[in-house]
């Protein structure tokens, strides 16, 4: 729901970019964090947003390359909630250990979705 009308938004101002399967939203952020954002991001000022599904354990490596990127990731744990909850329990504290030992932040957001962010991103709770 929340990801959706951040969707909606961002398609109607032109950020929205779709390839193939993996969606991007480029988020443009102020000078001063241009200059830590660039070298990761690639384009001065921008950061990409991924959204992702989380079905299995194994999963887990792709999305934090994702992370490594310098990427912020939306990830939609619902599936493997459903399915296993050891194994959710298992890759989230893999997700947890990985992000913050580079640094970043993770916070849940609502009970479906996770959120990774990277050393340059900060989440204010």
């Amino acid at each position: 729901m929340v990801l959706d009308k951040l969707r909606k938004s961002l398609s109607q101002r032109g950020d929205f970019h779709e390839f193939g399967k993996e969606e991007y939203i480029e988020v443009d952020v102020g000078a001063g964090a241009a200059v830590a954002v660039s070298k990761a991001a690639g384009d001065k000022g921008k950061i990409g947003i991924v959204i992702e599904t989380l079905s299995d354990f194994n999963e887990t490596e792709r999305v934090l390359r994702f992370v490594r990127e310098g990427n912020v990731v939306f990830l939609k744990i619902k599936g493997l909630r459903e399915k296993d909850l050891g194994e959710l329990k298992r890759a989230v504290e893999r997700l947890k250990r990985t992000v913050i030992a580079q640094n970043g932040d993770i916070v849940g957001v609502e009970q479906d979705w996770l959120l990774l962010v990277p050393e340059h991103v900060a989440v204010h709770r």
